[in-house]
């Protein structure tokens, strides 16, 4: 019989590890043990510095995709953390999905989910608190599938008044969609003047960028791409 895993880290644990400017990694998927991460510099996204390339921008408008929030939380986990080629491990260990499956039952952990044809084929998923959004991880099956999914995840934040969308460590691909690298003291100063609630939450910000686009009389992925075009 397999030893039963670790108990998933406490709601309250978790959000103040967050508020503290750290988070929870693991050496591999069956790790029981996890270790708490304080990068020296963090990346992160600024919500009006997004850069929307003008194909991204096209897929967005011919809605090769159809977008929804918290629709499949455990799947875009599990996705995220399936190897690929260049990490054969991964960090998202079962007992930190586990843990993070628990902040989104409190509410405070969100998906953000591509579709094609019911087909579930790219999304992200992360940590929300006050008006901070932390992004842990992101997966794409399609071409831009998760870049809509970003794309779709600052709309909502800039709708719902957020402040900081953290990318945790910087990549060449994160910095090609306009993310800066910011010493953790800098990041910590950041975190703290992002205290206090958002206007709106995440998925009420989702219900509500729909309603606009209908009102708009357009189509929800092209009410993201005109929203989004100046800060291509």
């Amino acid at each position: 019989m397999h030893a039963p895993l670790p108990e998933p880290i406490p709601v309250e644990m978790l959000l103040l590890a967050y508020r503290s400017g750290i988070f929870p990694m693991a050496d591999r998927r069956d790790d029981p043990e996890l270790f708490w991460v304080e990068p020296r510099e963090r990346a992160i996204i600024p919500l009006e510095g997004l850069r929307v390339s003008k194909s991204l921008r096209k897929t967005l408008r011919q809605e090769r995709f159809d977008v929804t929030i918290n629709k499949a939380f455990d799947e875009v986990i599990s996705n995220c953390a399936a190897p690929r080629p260049d990490h054969p491990e991964s960090w998202i260990s079962m007992r930190i999905q586990a843990s993070y499956r628990g902040l989104h039952d409190a509410g405070h952990a969100h998906s953000v989910e591509c579709w094609q044809e019911g087909r579930l084929v790219g999304g992200l998923y992360g940590v929300g608190f006050d008006r901070v959004f932390c992004g842990e991880s992101m997966f794409s099956l399609a071409t831009d599938a998760s870049k809509v999914a970003l794309c779709w995840l600052v709309a909502m934040m800039r709708k719902a008044g957020f402040e900081l969308l953290d990318c945790q460590f910087m990549t060449d691909h994160l910095a090609r969609l306009g993310a800066l690298e910011l010493p953790q003291s800098e990041y910590l100063k950041r975190l703290e003047a992002a205290r206090g609630a958002p206007m709106m939450s995440l998925p009420e910000s989702f219900e509500a960028l729909t309603r606009a686009s209908k009102s708009a009389h357009s189509s929800p992925g092209k009410f993201i791409a005109q929203s989004l075009t100046h800060t291509s």
